[in-house]
């Protein structure tokens, strides 16, 4: 597996809810942040889409949204309108106009992910990205988009169903999306330069192995010292404390999980004892790894 489905796997994304979101006439809703990673889908019409201390945004048919962690923002038919506060439900509502066909549909929803290592997903993505359907109806998330769209706009046996696998596939293909249309830094700028990839593979292939500097940088055939210059510009970390975090967050998922002695997991993460892991856990999270496993991950610090 390459890093970003090591990624992927580790979250074990799915759809937590998804729900059409309706409009008629003349109508304004605001939420508050939420801890969860949303998306929006604009199926017929148009809406105003406003965040916390920034100008509302048009978004039109075929234009998606996706929100890593989703901030305080309000929804509207028009801008300007006095938003009403409104509290999330994960069931089909119409706003404004009650009755007569709607002039807006969407697609709204979250996705449900480990908590533990959500920190992940964070450090993937920005926190908006907007693809506008004319900009993505040509690259693969469009035609994931166009399927979804697709599927709502019918009744067929097993929409639900087919919806939910849908929604899964166009988190990846979100996050494919965003590295090769920005150049993002990060996992997804890594993986697009080939000489980091090939560290990152080797790195995610053998996360046991004691690495150093010296040894990634004749994997990704430059100097040492242009080889961590380059990591530290595109991943923001270097090397090293890349696969410190990666080695990490398998721990927590291994703890929060509960089914391997501290023995197996630092021996699978490349420490020469439960010890050592240990007392590196520690001094990275503030707590003992069985203190973490207890809490379920709730006292997570980093």
């Amino acid at each position: 597996m390459d890093p970003l489905s090591d990624i992927i796997a580790l979250l074990q994304p799915s759809t937590a809810i998804s729900k059409p979101i309706k409009g008629r006439g003349r109508w304004g809703v605001r939420y508050a942040a939420y801890d969860a990673p949303g998306f929006t889908i604009i199926v017929e019409g148009a809406c105003w889409i406003a965040f916390a201390g920034q100008d509302p945004v048009k978004f039109e048919k075929g234009d998606f949204l996706l929100l890593p962690s989703t901030p305080a923002f309000s929804l509207s038919s028009h801008p300007g309108i006095d938003c009403e506060l409104r509290t999330p439900m994960d069931v089909a509502i119409q706003h404004g106009e009650q009755d007569g066909d709607p002039d807006f549909v969407a697609l709204g929803g979250t996705f449900r992910i480990e908590p533990v290592n959500a920190a992940l997903l964070l450090a993937l993505l920005p926190s908006v990205i907007h693809v506008p359907g004319s900009q993505g109806r040509s690259s693969r998330l469009g035609r994931v988009i166009g399927l979804i769209m697709e599927e709502c706009e019918n009744e067929d046996p097993g929409k639900e169903m087919v919806l939910q696998r849908l929604l899964e596939v166009l988190l990846v293909e979100a996050l494919r999306w965003r590295g090769i249309a920005s150049g993002a830094a990060g996992l997804l700028g890594g993986m697009r330069d080939p000489a980091l990839a090939r560290v990152l593979r080797a790195m995610h292939e053998d996360v046991r192995a004691g690495w150093t500097v010296a040894e990634l940088a004749r994997i990704a055939g430059l100097s040492r010292s242009a080889f961590a210059a380059r990591f530290v510009d595109v991943l923001g970390c270097g090397p090293i404390e890349y696969l410190a975090r990666w080695r990490m967050a398998l721990a927590k998922d291994a703890l929060i999980r509960g089914s391997k002695t501290l023995d197996k997991i630092a021996g699978e993460i490349g420490y020469e004892s439960a010890s050592a892991f240990s007392t590196a856990f520690r001094k990275r999270l503030g707590c003992s790894p069985g203190k973490f496993a207890r809490d379920g991950g709730a006292r997570l610090t980093a």
